[in-house]
């Protein structure tokens, strides 16, 4: 497997708790940058929601801006109201095109940048959610070389949405919540 520089997430319903979980496994040495799209409230204050999700995790948290660079060894959280896109640069940008699967962010979205940018060097992770959004991006990077995990629905808050990118995209890994920290820090270390 290549090196993995890129773990995209996304979640939706129950995605809060799954990503606290999730997150505070990570080991403190992981290199990639860590992206995360979880479906949130336009209106959600992005600053508060990296700092509640940074409680538990060993490795710091911020909300992505425009234009910020995309840093290894960091968790980027998308904001509320905005697609987050990732650039060639490596920087990222933001979007108020319109949602997509009811969506803004859209987990798909992320994922097809992902898909785009770093090729067979991302990994994809879909976790709890009521809807299908993810499930589309999550093939496309598959498609183009990138490792793809899925959290077992029967474990999931809301089964939809990691079924959803079972049916569509297969999975590299289904696993449940509480495995999937210490094999992305195993794919990401070794």
């Amino acid at each position: 497997m290549n090196a993995v520089q890129a773990i995209v997430i996304g979640g939706s319903a129950g995605g809060f708790s799954a990503l606290q979980r999730l997150l505070a496994g990570l080991d403190a040495r992981l290199p990639a940058a860590v992206i995360v799209c979880c479906h949130i409230a336009a209106d959600t204050d992005a600053a508060l929601f990296a700092q509640l999700l940074g409680t538990h995790c060993p490795l710091p948290v911020t909300a992505a801006r425009e234009r910020a660079p995309i840093l290894g060894g960091t968790v980027h959280v998308a904001p509320g109201g905005y697609h987050l896109l990732l650039e060639s640069d490596r920087h990222f940008s933001l979007s108020v095109d319109p949602p997509v699967s009811f969506a803004r962010p859209s987990i798909d979205v992320l994922f097809d940048c992902a898909a785009e940018v770093y090729g067979q060097h991302a990994l994809g992770v879909v976790l709890t959610g009521a809807n299908a959004d993810g499930a589309e991006g999550l093939r496309r990077m598959r498609e183009r070389g990138a490792t793809a995990v899925v959290q077992d629905p029967a474990t999931a808050e809301a089964a939809r949405m990691p079924q959803a990118a079972l049916d569509r995209a297969g999975a590299d890994y289904c696993l449940a919540l509480d495995a999937i920290p210490a094999l992305l820090n195993r794919l990401c270390l070794a």
